[in-house]
């Protein structure tokens, strides 16, 4: 684990990761903004590879018993970019439910504004409550769409907990909570989904093995850029600031009224300055 994070990390104490109760020098600053309003209809995609059924993953992994658990170290689980890459990847989690479904639009017209592309994760019920706003960020080629599941729970197949929220409790719990938002996000997209996180980001080996024979891969974070939406801007602003060639930043859209948008939009004209690039994580991971 790099400094950085656990510097940020010991910040978390208490379960802060919950949250949810110029130019860049990157291919897709090259595409324009949308100005239209976006299809209703997703554009029809190629045919997809076939992937388990529930059945088949209770089946081979109902028995297993864990041997990970975390926010990193986990076999099949991305917290970086690949050794060697040059840039920062931003992602930012909506989660959705009781006092997670706002929108943080001063934060999108921030990365807008500079031309920074990220990764947005977005949970079922975020999507429910804001159709039209995700129609828009979907539309967007600055921005890419993520799966961050259907309940926002940790993923677990004996029913780990993080910061009190209770995760998963079987294989078969797991592979609802990913397929479920997965079909979602492939109807509205015209595609599925290639990433995934889970609801506090916390996950086990044999959750981690599901979400890979679905077709996406965990991600998790090196660097935690606003403490589950509970930073001050100056707290956002120095923590995103740790961020180094090939790091995961994590933060969140769904707290307009946090410190988020405000740190970001101080934080990221220095880090432009320094020479920062930034890209969408299918720019960087396979």
């Amino acid at each position: 684990m790099s400094v950085s994070r656990r510097t940020v990390l010991a910040v978390m104490a208490g379960g802060v990761l919950a949250g949810c109760g110029t130019a860049r020098n990157t291919a897709a600053s090259a595409s324009p903004r949308p100005t239209a309003t976006p299809s209703a209809e997703p554009t029809p995609s190629v045919a997809q590879p076939a992937v388990p059924t529930r059945a088949d993953e209770v089946a081979r992994y109902g028995r297993l018993t864990p041997t990970k658990w975390g926010l990193d170290g986990v076999p099949g689980m991305v917290s970086r970019l690949p050794a060697g890459h040059r840039a920062t990847a931003l992602t930012f989690d909506a989660c959705g439910g009781r006092g997670g479904s706002e929108y943080d639009s001063g934060l999108i017209e921030c990365l807008r504004a500079h031309k920074v592309p990220a990764t947005l994760f977005i949970n079922s019920r975020w999507i429910d409550e804001n159709r039209a706003t995700f129609d828009h960020l979907a539309a967007d080629p600055l921005f890419e769409i993520a799966n961050h599941g259907t309940r926002h729970l940790p993923l677990s197949v004996s029913g780990r907990s993080a910061y009190g929220i209770p995760g998963t409790r079987s294989a078969g719990e797991v592979y609802d909570e990913v397929a479920g938002n997965r079909e979602k996000l492939t109807k509205l997209l015209g595609h599925p989904p290639r990433y995934f996180r889970s609801g506090t980001a916390y996950c086990d080996d044999v959750a981690a093995r599901i979400v890979s024979d679905l077709g996406e891969r965990f991600i998790s974070f090196d660097v935690n850029g606003d403490g589950g939406a509970t930073f001050t801007p100056q707290q956002v602003h120095q923590a995103v600031l740790t961020a180094r060639h090939g790091s995961i930043v994590i933060s969140h859209m769904n707290h307009p009224r946090g410190g988020t948008a405000r740190g970001y939009a101080t934080a990221i004209p220095r880090l432009l300055e320094s020479g920062h690039q930034f890209v969408r994580l299918s720019d960087a991971l396979t």
